[in-house]
């Protein structure tokens, strides 16, 4: 018998229905006995995630105020899934303990880790699962920084011996004991870490849409899927704004071929979206489209720019010594351009500006703020001639002014920078020309 490791994100989570549709899940394959959960998401567009509720305890515990008030959201919470559930469990042992946990203001990666915590210990009591504390197996060095290799081999030791297993995502702990999170989203990381310590079939990870969508759906109404994908797509896709999958999430799965498969937890029986190392077989020109806003481009302009050795350097170093990192950087024969994400610049463009003109010494400076990118990714872009043109085309005739270019040079996607005011427009014209 194989084994899959199944993380469910915080909308497959939310409350009791929803843990009922996770053991419905969990029950209908046995090879499915490593189970990651989220902490309970959203249960409707104005509710809130537990998560942020936990960093709003920290808070007031910090401050010095009260936290009984926002805490007691976050038991009432718990204490409902575990009653509509029927559990005979008792939540509030584990609910005192995170309260003076929190009233101890340790740290907020404690305090928003207990929301993934709680809900493992009520998904362990339903599935019939042993529970498995992610601090035991998921390791950081004392700088914070994940170890792979120290986290594999406890995973492996931990949870190769077939036993069911619930574990927590989102969280492990540093050689002290104390608790380190991954940024938000990082318990698709804790999954793909388990899938690989215990050399999974398969990474099943479930959520509230049927795969990866080949669009944003607040964007383009009723976006195909995906069937498959390469990690490469996919780390494009999700890097520029396809939030189904943390970017991140690939790569300790990439080196043993495990496939990771995207799900629905509301439909079950869709086959959601694979994703492979090579996708066989022919495919469209485009895979998927994907897009950020909030991108500020500094456009230098000088004579001869491309006769001067080291320019390229002195100005990342005078970024480097704003503590200022960049996404792209085309370059003409006598321009080059910086594209930065607008709040890595919040109070620092001026003195960034005054250093690149200290260094570099150029003719011009223009600076372009409000400016969205846009991602067409595919691997059969490789094989089709005209996709550039079609797209451009596109946008050209959606009356879409293009402010910048840049490809990648594995060749498989094409950046875009447009204004904020097009963003939208830009997705919806580019989706219509390759696949309405």
């Amino acid at each position: 018998m194989g084994v899959k490791v199944a993380k469910f994100g915080g909308s497959s989570v939310a409350d009791a229905a929803q843990l009922r549709k996770v053991q419905a899940i969990v029950a209908q394959d046995p090879e499915r006995r490593i189970i990651v959960v989220s902490a309970p998401g959203k249960r409707t567009p104005d509710d809130a995630k537990v998560t942020d509720l936990l960093y709003k305890c920290h808070d007031c515990a910090r401050a010095g105020t009260l936290l009984e008030s926002v805490f007691q959201t976050v038991a009432d919470r718990y204490r409902g899934i575990v009653r509509d559930l029927d559990l005979a469990m008792d939540i509030e042992k584990d609910l005192e303990v995170v309260r003076v946990g929190i009233g101890r203001h340790i740290t907020p990666d404690y305090a928003a880790s207990r929301g993934e915590y709680l809900n493992a210990r009520i998904a362990a009591q339903l599935l019939g699962s042993d529970f498995v504390d992610a601090a035991d197996i998921i390791r950081f060095d004392s700088s914070g920084r994940l170890d792979i290799e120290k986290t594999v081999a406890a995973v492996a030791k931990s949870l190769s011996n077939g036993r069911s297993v619930v574990v927590p995502g989102f969280y492990g702990a540093q050689p002290d004991g104390s608790i380190r999170t991954f940024s938000r989203g990082g318990s698709d990381i804790t999954g793909a870490l388990l899938a690989r310590g215990v050399r999974a079939d398969i990474y099943e990870n479930w959520t509230d849409v049927s795969g990866v969508l080949m669009a944003d759906p607040r964007i383009v109404s009723d976006p195909q899927t995906i069937p498959a994908l390469s990690y490469r797509e996919l780390r494009e896709l999700a890097y520029m704004g396809a939030s189904v999958l943390h970017e991140e999430a690939v790569f300790p799965v990439i080196d043993l071929n495990i496939p990771v498969n995207v799900r629905n937890t509301n439909l079950p029986q869709h086959p959601g979206t694979l994703i492979v190392k090579q996708v066989d077989g022919p495919s469209s020109p485009i895979t998927g489209i994907a897009g950020r806003k909030g991108y500020t481009v500094i456009a230098l302009e000088k004579n001869l720019m491309n006769r001067e050795v080291g320019i390229g350097r002195r100005l990342l170093t005078a970024l480097e010594r704003q503590q200022v990192s960049f996404e792209h950087m085309p370059t003409g024969i006598d321009t080059l351009s910086l594209v930065v994400e607008s709040s890595y610049l919040k109070g620092k463009l001026e003195p960034v500006l005054e250093e690149i003109r200290r260094e570099c010494r150029p003719d011009r400076i223009d600076v372009f703020e409000n400016i969205s990118l846009i991602a067409t990714v595919g691997r059969g872009m490789l094989n089709t001639r005209g996709v550039a043109g079609r797209l451009f085309g596109a946008m050209a005739s959606a009356n879409v002014d293009v402010r910048m270019i840049d490809q990648g040079s594995s060749g498989i996607n094409i950046i875009v920078g447009v204004e904020a005011r097009d963003f939208e427009t830009a997705i919806r014209a580019i989706y219509k020309e390759f696949v309405d």
